[in-house]
């Protein structure tokens, strides 16, 4: 047969043929010697330590050659958009309205029970970590930004400039701000303290940083607001929406328009619900009492919430940290036709000839004005208080008449029962 090996038999066995030379018993452990070589070879280079410049040519890729003629643009590109915030990855997770939906698995674990070393044979069964303090990053479609409707100082569109497909607001500084960049996180910091309860009276803080901040450095890392909030034992949760990014801008974005301020609370009151843990009491959130606190720039959002907002009944207090920068007409009106509220402005020599305006605007309305900020704090107070020298205003946040002025405030609301604001034990005694 063509291609019959004579070797193979039907019994499928192969029968090696003998051929002279070594023994049967010599060859077989000289192969064994053979097929091991290449491996000893490759432990032995194992074995040794990593070259140097390898290690350095895998800890830093090799760079882009850039051609000769390549302008200063392309050899040092602007940092986009998203190099220059945090992704979901840092330290605060952005959330979405789906990341917060019960679950059945969840709902189970609640109720079941588990064995422990302990007088009683069973203990309800709580999830670690369920009552700490919750930080986080949302991104609200009622948030000031982004914003594309206009400026109602000069009733032009807002975004003015264009280069290309990109566009941006020139600032009254004659700067440009552009969209991409300045006028596009529409994330808000969103902060439930470990200690706040639904079922007491509390209220909502708002919060209105000021001119060059981000929520993560400054909002929450430098101005500490949201453990003044927590530090305070005020039943309070916090919302602090990023205003223009990093820059020195005061834009109030949608907070400009009709009912801005009212969108902003509602759909607010959805997202807390669910970080609350209990999706069904977004109406009861979206009842709050409501705080806003202005700082520096966020005067500018703060009084348009104030003028058309429209929760002015709502808002039980203003706090202006060295913020009265303009709009008195507004800051007076809400003053004046909400005795129920109370009013405090603090302020430096930076502004203190706005602040000195407004408290002569008020005392001809009729309203009693203080300035002294030991006084009590009860529905109708208006106080004023300039702080001296040695305070500066970038760290007014955390130091103006008094340190932390926010929890100091929300510890004089809380002290007033006409204010009708539950206060417990702070969750920290000292810092």
């Amino acid at each position: 047969m063509v291609g019959a090996n004579p070797n193979f038999h039907g019994n499928g066995r192969a029968r090696p043929e003998k051929q002279p030379g070594a023994p049967a018993h010599v060859r077989a452990p000289l192969a064994v010697v053979l097929l091991c070589l290449p491996l000893s070879l490759l432990l032995a280079q194992c074995s040794q330590a990593p070259n140097a410049g390898a290690l350095a040519a895998n800890a830093h890729p090799a760079p882009m050659q850039v051609a000769a003629s390549a302008t200063f643009d392309e050899r040092f590109p602007a940092p986009q958009f998203r190099d220059r915030f945090p992704s979901p990855g840092e330290s605060l997770v952005q959330r979405q309205m789906s990341d917060f939906a019960p679950k059945p698995a969840d709902a189970q674990a609640e109720t079941a029970s588990y064995r422990v070393a302990s007088l009683e044979p069973h203990v309800p069964y709580r999830r670690p970590g369920a009552h700490d303090d919750l930080t986080t990053l949302v991104s609200m479609k009622s948030s000031a930004f982004p914003y594309f409707g206009n400026n109602p100082a000069s009733d032009a569109p807002f975004l003015n400039v264009a280069k290309g497909e990109r566009r941006g607001h020139r600032s009254l500084s004659g700067r440009v701000y552009w969209e991409d960049e300045t006028y596009n996180d529409s994330r808000v910091l969103v902060h439930i303290p470990e200690n706040f309860d639904l079922h007491k009276p509390g209220v909502i803080v708002v919060f209105f940083h000021g001119n060059g901040a981000t929520l993560e450095r400054d909002v929450r890392d430098r101005q500490l607001v949201p453990r003044q909030i927590s530090d305070s034992g005020v039943n309070a949760v916090l919302l602090a929406p990023q205003m223009a990014v990093d820059a020195a801008d005061s834009s109030a974005g949608k907070f400009w328009q009709p009912g801005g301020f009212r969108r902003f609370i509602m759909e607010s009151a959805d997202h807390l619900a669910r970080l609350y843990g209990d999706p069904g009491s977004a109406k009861e959130f979206a009842k709050l009492p409501i705080v806003i606190v202005g700082y520096s720039g966020g005067f500018l959002p703060t009084a348009w919430s104030l003028d058309v907002g429209g929760l002015s009944d709502q808002v039980r207090g203003v706090v202006l940290l060295d913020a009265v920068y303009g709009q008195l007409d507004k800051f007076a009106s809400w003053v004046e036709n909400h005795r129920s509220g109370f009013f405090v402005s603090s302020y430096t020599h930076y502004t203190a000839r706005h602040d000195h305006e407004l408290m002569q605007m008020l005392r001809d309305k009729g309203v009693k004005v203080s300035e002294d900020m030991d006084a009590p704090l009860h529905p109708g107070s208006v106080l004023f208080v300039e702080t001296g020298e040695g305070i500066t205003h970038r760290n007014y946040v955390t130091q103006a008449w008094t340190k932390y002025p926010i929890e100091q405030v929300l510890v004089k609301m809380a002290a007033a029962p006409a204010m009708k604001v539950a206060s417990g034990i702070p969750s920290s005694a000292s810092r």
